[in-house]
């Protein structure tokens, strides 16, 4: 038997090279928080799903509610009915565009030349707290929005409209915090 077989040093030195070789190493500190930053946009992305969701639920019921069935005397909904329902249309696709921005953030990346020019342990510690105020924001905007109805939504229709522009700049203050720390 070969006695470098066994040996721990010579082990762990090979697995090292593999996995730098790899470009990963499952126990570097930046692995973690790359995973950390991607696992909690997607629950932030989830709960944008679900405001978005609340608010087409509620289109719904507004339509229902509000629009009758058409008569030759009156063929058409009230112009002001139809603009509030059109209102809950557009905060339903606002709230969607904010989550596919969130989706398509991005992370540093696991390179040599990222490693190289910039402090990846820093940047990312450095977006946890746009992280932390992303997911109270988006919690926050599903719990306002979950189980309301469409008149009550329209009637606070400025409120969301200023949530979403809160989360917009939340996520260029992130997108700011990776090019900072990439030049």
């Amino acid at each position: 038997m070969d006695a470098g077989f066994y040996d721990d040093n010579l082990l762990r030195q090979t697995a090292l090279n593999l996995f730098n070789g790899w470009g990963y190493n499952f126990y570097r500190l930046e692995n973690q928080l790359r995973a950390d930053d991607q696992l909690v946009r997607n629950k932030a992305g989830w709960l944008l799903g679900l405001a978005r969701s609340s608010v087409e639920n509620a289109e719904s019921g507004y339509r229902r509610e509000f629009f009758g069935t058409p008569t030759r005397a009156k063929p058409f909904p009230d112009p002001p009915i139809v603009a509030a329902a059109q209102a809950l249309e557009r905060l339903a696709g606002g709230i969607g565009r904010v989550g596919g921005r969130l989706q398509a953030q991005p992370v540093p990346e696991n390179d040599r030349m990222t490693q190289r020019y910039r402090q990846e342990a820093g940047t990312l510690k450095a977006l946890i707290s746009c992280d932390e105020r992303l997911v109270g924001q988006c919690s926050l905007l599903h719990a306002k929005l979950d189980t309301r109805g469409g008149v009550w939504i329209i009637e606070h229709l400025s409120e969301f409209e200023e949530v979403l522009s809160a989360i917009e700049q939340t996520l260029r203050r992130r997108e700011a915090v990776l090019l900072e720390r990439g030049e």
